[in-house]
């Protein structure tokens, strides 16, 4: 029964992995005026650790939309980043100080 779960965590990780690389930012052929704004920022700096992989292996994949709307795009970027990448390291912080309950003694 447990190679069975396995299987299914396997799977169930495979699509999610798919899922994420669908979403990879590549080349802006329809740029607006003002470029990508604060919301476009934030998509690609969230999705940025995929779209870094995938751009190992691809060249029309890039990281960062060069032909941004400027200081909101910036803005947004770095906020995606540091939800993505600063929820993890408090998240790493906090399990370094937690200790384990104390062990509860029978009561007389």
């Amino acid at each position: 029964m447990t190679s069975h779960w396995r299987r299914a965590g396997a799977l169930a990780a495979l699509a999610a992995l798919l899922l994420l690389l669908s979403c990879a930012a590549g080349p802006n052929d329809q740029l607006q005026p003002a470029g990508p704004g604060f919301w476009r920022g934030l998509w690609h700096g969230a999705i940025a650790p995929i779209t870094f992989l995938v751009s190992l292996f691809n060249r029309n994949v890039s990281v960062y939309e060069v032909h941004n709307g400027g200081g909101w795009y910036d803005f947004g970027f770095l906020a995606g980043m540091s939800a993505v990448f600063g929820s993890s390291a408090a998240r790493r912080a906090a399990m370094r100080q937690w200790k384990p309950p104390a062990p509860r003694r029978p009561a007389d």
